[in-house]
């Protein structure tokens, strides 16, 4: 039996231009992400391309430009003195807790240990402002090399196997429903992924990595990945007055110890082609909204 969910929210013309910088500057970096050397004419001309695609246009690209720098360096200043003023209390509370430890005082003890908690908790929501996607609150790109990758490189410190994830036809939601409704997909996409009990990563506008450990191998993470998808499938979206359906491919690869992210990434990429290929003849092109029986 469908089960529906509603995702009707009024368009925000404003907000939708956002998104739309958003997703054609993720698109510009995916594209060059394996190529060694970029130059800003480089970038220019990938960014300017998926820009047409997207029916995007910069009309003061300075201006706009200066106020992404503010609200950035803003969010980064307010991280660092976050930061700054929980490193102080921490170092207090540990000179505090010796002294207590010294002079075998319990009650200095119990209060640092209560104001120790405290900062643990506030130190969690800086890693989470950090490492979350804002959108979809799944993790982001710096939580996966942070966590996974060598600091010095572009390589797993340990083995495992690589699962990307691609929504079908995402363009075109966007564009029948508007972005905002696209949002909301990737919300939901993300809730449905995230019922692996496993980490997700968004890696870029409409793409998404899984990590599985070593011991699950290529097919058993297909099947996982399979049983969401069919669940996906099996429900009804509402927009306004809509209802659609959402699919996704996927491609799996294994990875060892030292090899380069990129190149596992390639790997499934090329794996994805003949899913993305079966699960078209289901969901067919160019409507989105309809579904085989």
């Amino acid at each position: 039996m469908l089960k529906s969910f509603k995702l009707n929210i009024a368009r925000q013309p404003m907000e939708e231009n956002k998104k739309i910088l958003e997703i054609v500057s993720n698109e510009a970096k995916n594209s060059i992400a394996q190529i060694p050397v970029v130059t800003p004419t480089i970038y220019a001309s990938v960014f300017s391309d998926f820009a047409k695609k997207n029916n995007l246009e910069i009309e003061d690209e300075e201006s706009l430009s200066r106020k992404i720098i503010e609200t950035e360096c803003s969010r980064f200043t307010t991280l660092q003195n976050e930061t700054s003023k929980n490193v102080q209390a921490l170092s207090e509370n540990t000179n505090r807790a010796i002294h207590a430890i010294e002079q075998k005082d319990e009650k200095i003890l119990n209060q640092v240990l209560q104001e120790t908690q405290y900062l643990r908790q506030e130190i969690e929501k800086l890693k989470e402002s950090v490492y979350k996607d804002e959108l979809t609150h799944a993790y982001n790109r710096k939580w996966l090399h942070d966590t996974h990758l060598d600091p010095l490189g572009n390589t797993f410190v340990h083995n495992g196997t690589l699962a990307i994830i691609d929504l079908n036809y995402f363009k075109q939601v966007n564009d029948t429903h508007g972005h905002i409704i696209g949002d909301k997909v990737l919300i939901f996409l993300t809730n449905e992924l995230k019922k692996l009990k496993i980490p997700v990563i968004r890696y870029g506008g409409d793409e998404f990595i899984i990590l599985f450990g070593d011991s699950v191998s290529e097919e058993k993470a297909s099947s996982f990945l399979n049983k969401i998808r069919e669940n996906v499938l099996g429900k009804k979206l509402k927009a306004h007055n809509d209802t659609f359906r959402v699919s996704f491919s996927f491609g799996v690869a294994k990875f060892k110890e030292n090899d380069l992210l990129p190149q596992v990434i390639e790997e499934a990429d090329k794996n994805m082609y003949n899913d993305k290929i079966e699960i078209k003849k289901r969901v067919t092109h160019p409507n989105p909204l309809k579904t085989n029986t």
